[in-house]
């Protein structure tokens, strides 16, 4: 029998994602375990493996590379050789393959769709006109401001598109702007910028990861009483135990870790010791999490992704350095997983090389706490107030934000007076 090529859930909570590309060729034979084709979901693109053998038949009226579809829109097919000749791909289930733009009702349960909804609307001549139009497409035209009753749709059936919106969309912005014509006899100077049409306001459609973000965000911001608490820290001794690592992997050829990965590390061990921190609301429960899970957010040219490295408290400095370095590379090419982007217990967060100081970072739910990180900074310091005697330091601030359902204020405070504290005397985790 044919098997059916879908589009997979590649996360709990992913409801669609755009068809990536495939890797064969309509036709070709496919052995089990082979790449088929990749998958965009909100943050990660996945390569998915053909879990049989077979011809691959690809719809010809199915979704196209970039085009987001449901979890379980139907791609094409697996046919055995002896199925091969009289096998024919289906014309009456067009229906299977004209969803790619509805949402689906449940992120866990069945993969129910929404359909493409009839719209009967007034012809010139005193006629209804109907038109079929997916809601994603609807709501895409509205977000873009496009009057999507005089779109010609190229979906079966004359069915409006996603990538008919997109298109007028941008034939809208293309367009000539409109000409004054100067009056014979009047200057146009500054009077005549008054008389010009305003410029319309640049609408950009959101991609999947900021609408990722924007739900994340705003449903942390809802949910969670966050205070943010914030320390000076010497980072003098860190700073030059980074520079001995630095030149070690210079002759060794092993990884340097980043400011990132020893906050990591001291992280870790600052958990281990207040497990509260490691913890989350279920419930009406507190869950104390066994592992360290450390995400470190990575700024990306598709939004802020945050990878993770798993059990970091039983990993050494240089394992952390290591996974990192791939972790982050991954994430920048967009070949990161959906495995990878989840189950964090803690989130670091680093804007010092855009020489910020200290800022507010919002927590990433269900994450107890998430420590922000700003600029390395030399400055002078008092060292001794008695003697009266001052040394140039290299200062850095911490900002700990944290939820106050979870733990209190104090709690927080000793938890991020462990890390000064490491951070200061590294030796202190180095030895554990």
């Amino acid at each position: 029998m044919a098997f059916e090529i879908t589009l997979p859930r590649l996360g709990w909570d992913m409801v669609e994602g755009a068809l990536g590309s495939w890797f064969k060729q309509d036709g070709e034979f496919i052995h089990s375990g082979e790449l088929l084709f990749s998958v965009e979901g909100d943050k990660a693109v996945q390569e998915i493996e053909a879990l049989d053998s077979g011809y691959l038949r690809i719809l010809p009226n199915g979704p196209q590379p970039g085009e987001k579809v449901p979890v379980g829109t139907l791609l094409g097919y697996l046919v055995p050789q002896e199925e091969l000749a009289g096998f024919q791909l289906p014309v009456s289930e067009q229906s299977k393959t004209q969803v790619s733009e509805a949402l689906l009702t449940s992120p866990v349960g069945p993969a129910s769709v929404a359909s493409p909804q009839a719209v009967d609307i007034p012809s010139g001549d005193g006629r209804r006109r109907r038109i079929y139009i997916s809601p994603y497409a609807r709501r895409l035209a509205e977000n873009l401001g496009v009057s999507w009753q005089t779109i010609q749709g190229s979906g079966r059936a004359g069915r409006i598109m996603a990538k008919d919106v997109e298109a007028t969309a941008m034939q809208i912005k293309s367009a000539a702007p409109v000409s004054v014509r100067q009056p014979a006899g009047v200057e146009l100077k500054g009077l005549a910028q008054a008389l010009l049409p305003p410029s319309p306001a640049a609408r950009l459609a959101m991609s999947p990861t900021r609408q990722k973000i924007s739900e994340h965000m705003a449903k942390s911001a809802h949910t969670t009483a966050p205070v943010t608490l914030t320390s000076e820290v010497d980072a003098t001794e860190l700073v030059s135990l980074r520079k001995a690592l630095k030149e070690d992997a210079a002759v060794s050829g092993l990884a340097v870790p980043s400011y990132n990965d020893l906050l990591a590390k001291i992280s870790a061990q600052a958990l281990l010791e207040h497990p509260l921190v490691n913890a989350r609301i279920e419930g009406d429960e507190i869950i104390q999490l066994a592992s360290v899970n450390v995400a470190i957010a990575v700024d990306t040219d598709r939004g802020l992704i945050v990878p993770i490295l798993r059990d970091v408290q039983t990993k050494s400095l240089r394992e952390i350095a290591q996974e990192s370095a791939e972790l982050i590379e991954k994430t920048r090419l967009g070949t990161v997983s959906y495995e990878e982007l989840r189950g964090a217990t803690f989130t670091i967060t680093n804007l010092g090389m855009f020489d910020i100081d200290a800022f507010t970072p919002i927590i990433d739910l269900p994450q107890c706490a998430i420590l922000g990180a700003g600029r390395i900074v030399p400055k002078q310091v008092v060292v001794d107030a008695e003697a009266g005697r001052v040394e140039i330091r290299h200062m850095m601030v911490l900002s700990l934000t944290f939820d106050h359902r979870l733990i209190d204020g104090a709690q927080a405070a000793r938890f991020l007076q462990r890390l000064k504290k490491f951070v200061e005397k590294p030796y202190l985790w180095l030895v554990s």
